[in-house]
């Protein structure tokens, strides 16, 4: 092999695997984004349909993904190590935790009312805090009530969505 043949071999040599990993998980998230936003029309920059803000943040999602595994390609990185289930756990079992008590659940005999912003919120951060080495109870809680509080004037007196903060409280 000629030594300008062996540069270029060593120049498409994975240098990052983290990096290319994480690449490839953003396109593939994307394709699944546009895959399940195929049927939404997109509407027009004048009238904005429901497909425009997913199939856009797809492809810019597909576009970020493809830059990563460029630099992967170029620039020296981690290589590619398990990550913390822990994390993952407590980061989706939040989301999940969030969606039951803001709205309840009816699992036949189990019956859970919609608990509200109020009890989801902070609820959300403390049990998706739970994922960090280095938490500190005293000032995740701060956060949550912070949050909370913010979310609750933003999203229910901001903009009026219709959210419920305490229903089992205040009726609202």
């Amino acid at each position: 092999m000629s030594l300008n043949k062996i540069e270029a071999a060593q120049g498409l040599r994975i240098r990052s695997t983290q990096d290319f990993a994480g690449g490839v998980f953003m396109i593939a998230l994307a394709g699944l984004a546009l895959f399940l936003a195929r049927d939404l029309p997109m509407g027009s920059l004048r009238q904005i349909g429901p497909g425009m803000l997913p199939k856009s943040f797809a492809v810019i999602c597909a576009g970020l993904g493809a830059l990563l595994c460029l630099a992967s390609l170029r620039y020296h990185g981690e290589k590619l190590s398990g990550w913390s289930w822990r994390g993952t756990i407590h980061v989706l079992g939040g989301t999940i935790l969030f969606a039951l008590a803001i709205r309840g659940f009816d699992l036949g005999p189990i019956h859970v009312p919609s608990l509200g912003l109020v009890v989801a919120g902070p609820l959300v951060v403390l049990f998706s805090g739970l994922a960090a080495d280095d938490r500190n109870l005293k000032e995740l809680v701060i956060f949550a009530v912070v949050m909370t509080t913010a979310c609750s004037l933003l999203f229910k007196y901001a903009l009026g969505l219709p959210i419920p903060l305490a229903p089992w409280l205040l009726g609202i």
